[in-house]
């Protein structure tokens, strides 16, 4: 059978499959479902230092090939995870992914400080949050706003850092560059796509913020043309996520370049979507004749 084994940023995951961050809660009711030690990790739910309530008004509109998201970021707050949701996340016998948000530098640096004495294996820092001091402008639009905050936080940090990037940055390629030469052990990409939604019969915006967030298959053209671009200019792994509803899918990102995947909007619209993917990716492999990924990472 061919090894999916997956080394990277110091830490072997069983697979290169994780659920992404937002989709898949902090796992519990998944757990319910299916054995999460199948996967190659969980990302949790975005957290903040302090617990957030998230927007109002309408959180999730579908459209045909994707789904338009105005959640927020709600989630415990970052003591609250550790002290409530990492236990239980533990006991699912995979690797732990905290992905952080902050408004300001300050909200940063004490979640990395509070995470850095947990067991959790791997931080992904998410600057698409928008910094309140620079006027709402998210931290991860201009590479050199990203390299400030991340060359600080790497200072401070005890656990690998990967880095997620927003697809609306101005250069993708310039702010990988940035991202690793600030000290990144990693990147993930992408995160969602600004976009809206307008409710014709009200004649207004559907979300109360007007902007959200896309996700799903719709974004997948977009999201692997911007990791094979990462990879390209970087030697960091690249974690590559983006509208990925089947094992083809990790493929093509493998084939990108990409050394790990995250599923997101497809845990949805199927809860077990992970499982099978990584059930089908043997599958795949051994018909191929492929015996690791390395073999055709990168490739195109």
């Amino acid at each position: 059978m061919a090894d999916l084994k997956t080394n990277a940023m110091g830490i072997e995951f069983k697979n290169p499959v994780l659920t992404a961050s937002g989709t898949f809660g902090f796992g519990e009711e998944f757990s319910e479902i299916y054995d999460l030690s199948s996967l190659g990790g969980i990302c949790s739910k975005g957290l903040t230092l302090r617990e957030r309530g998230g927007n109002t008004g309408i959180r999730l509109w579908e459209t045909p090939m994707g789904l338009i998201n105005s959640i927020g970021l709600q989630n415990p707050g970052v003591d609250n995870f550790i002290n409530h949701e990492l236990p239980k996340m533990r006991s699912y016998n995979t690797v732990i992914v905290a992905n952080l948000g902050g408004h300001c530098e300050e909200d940063y640096f004490e979640g990395i400080y509070k995470l850095n004495d947990t067991d959790v294996d791997l931080i992904e820092l998410n600057i698409s949050c928008p910094n309140v001091k620079s006027g709402g402008m998210a931290f991860g639009i201009k590479s050199s706003v990203a390299y400030d905050i991340v060359s600080k936080l790497k200072r401070v940090c005890r656990k690998p850092l990967m880095v997620k990037l927003s697809p609306n940055a101005e250069s993708i390629s310039e702010m990988a560059i940035a991202c690793e030469e600030a000290g990144a052990d990693g990147i993930s990409l992408i995160n969602t796509i600004q976009s809206m939604a307008i409710d014709i019969k009200k004649r207004k915006a559907v979300f109360d913020n007007v902007y959200a967030g896309l996700s799903g298959p719709c974004v997948k053209p977009i999201a692997l043309r911007m990791v094979h671009e990462a990879c390209k200019n970087v030697k960091i792994p690249v974690c590559g996520l983006g509208g990925i509803m089947s094992a083809e899918d990790v493929i093509e990102f493998i084939m990108a370049g990409a050394t790990l995947i995250q599923i997101g909007t497809a845990n949805f619209i199927k809860p077990t979507i992970a499982e099978e993917i990584i059930r089908d990716l043997y599958v795949y492999m051994d018909r191929e004749g492929i015996k690791t990924l390395d073999e055709i990472r990168g490739i195109v």
